[in-house]
């Protein structure tokens, strides 16, 4: 921060209070604290129209610099765990600045007040924990940040414009226990298993905000999660759609293929289902999300060129797998599936329930999490029939 903030656009936080993500209560906050007195001099800013990051130097280029520190986009600041200064085949982004958009409404959903006191796991460059700050008090907010060099760049930042906000650097996973309980906590990277340790140090009548999803696809959703009064767990809806880098631990590990695919063509069968149908190129498609739910231990990844998509599908737990190959120019869909587990009739089972519901939005579903580290996602409702366990533990 040795040259000073670009402002805050008044332009983006009118948008974000007339969309409803940006309440009045934290208006203030935006306009005091600009998301621009928290990004390195070098950042990527990721272009969701495109779904390509491209390197922004402030230096060198301060004109888009400025334009991407105010816009509504999210901004990478580390590769591969710091393992590299840039992005390169195969690597991928590990800390970033999220979208003033997503900011916000997960403050609104928080629903935190002054008088109290929140935990903030994935610090990062220390702008959301500054907002919290900002409206909560420096003392009120404990932040937790894995990677040292970051954690200690959120501190110099925070203490420069929001004050001695105090940021624990280790695993978030493991909450802060010399410090809890807590009113509220809000996660910002992505989850599959939601920590014990955060309901077990969280108020009852607390609230847990947490992006979370399956393994099925890099979907998350937010959970507003309500601590049951005898604190032995947290259940609620999830609020809307996002994406956020995972947990370290609990990132997705894919299976090899050549080990993985046995007894090609395996059982073959026909399907009316499309790529689209199951893998959308569209981002934030409630569908990936909620055949997470009901098809576990699986996840997807779509290859198209141009004769067509081949949807693979894998088991995480076994060496089942599917191939669903659309042919490009008819449209025409051949199953290949081998294995205990037939996976894509599996999908097809998960999709023509979606269907039959009406095709619900995220909203409509849940998680339950217990203090023993149990959870079950809900599609559509807390006692649906189709409830299975989701996600999966910490490796």
């Amino acid at each position: 921060m040795s040259t000073p903030p670009v402002p805050a656009s008044e332009e983006l936080i009118s948008m974000l209070l007339e969309a409803g993500a940006l309440t009045s209560e934290w208006a203030p906050a935006f306009r005091k604290l600009p998301r621009s007195a928290f990004l390195p001099e070098v950042m990527w800013a990721f272009d969701t129209r495109t779904g390509q990051s491209s390197l922004v130097d402030r230096t060198a280029s301060p004109e888009p610099w400025t334009y991407w520190a105010t816009a509504d986009a999210p901004i990478t600041v580390q590769w591969d765990d710091g393992a590299y200064g840039s992005p390169r085949q195969g690597t991928v982004p590990t800390s970033s600045a999220s979208m003033p958009s997503v900011v916000a409404s997960m403050l609104r959903d928080l629903d935190a007040h002054p008088g109290m006191t929140v935990l903030e796991p994935g610090t990062g460059t220390g702008w959301n924990a500054a907002l919290l700050a900002h409206r909560l008090g420096p003392h009120a907010v404990t932040g937790i940040e894995a990677d040292p060099e970051i954690a200690r760049t959120a501190r110099d930042n925070l203490r420069q414009v929001a004050g001695d906000v105090h940021v624990v650097t280790g695993d978030g996973l493991l909450g802060a226990p010399d410090r809890a309980p807590f009113d509220r906590v809000i996660a910002t990277f992505g989850l599959r298993t939601v920590p014990a340790a955060w309901v077990a140090q969280t108020r009852p009548g607390g609230i847990l905000l947490v992006p979370w999803g399956t393994d099925f696809s890099p979907q998350d959703a937010v959970a507003r999660l309500v601590v049951a009064e005898d604190g032995l767990s947290a259940s609620g809806r999830f609020t809307g759609l996002v994406q956020f880098m995972k947990a370290r631990s609990q990132r997705l590990e894919w299976p090899d293929d050549e080990r993985h695919v046995h007894d090609w063509p395996g059982r073959t069968s026909t399907t009316s289902l499309g790529a689209d149908d199951v893998a959308p190129t569209a981002p934030y498609g409630p569908r990936p999300f909620v055949l997470g739910l009901l098809v576990d231990g699986a996840a997807q990844v779509r290859h198209d060129d141009k004769d067509g998509t081949v949807l693979w599908i894998y088991s995480l737990t076994g060496r089942s797998w599917a191939a669903a190959v659309v042919d490009g120019d008819t449209g025409a869909g051949r199953v290949h599936q081998a294995g205990p587990r037939s996976l894509w009739s599996e999908v097809e089972a998960a999709w023509n329930w979606w269907d039959g519901q009406g095709r619900p939005g995220v909203e409509e579903s849940g998680l339950t999490v217990t203090a023993d580290g149990a959870q079950r996602a809900w599609p559509g409702a807390p006692d649906r029939l189709l409830s299975k366990e989701a996600g999966r533990r910490p490796r």
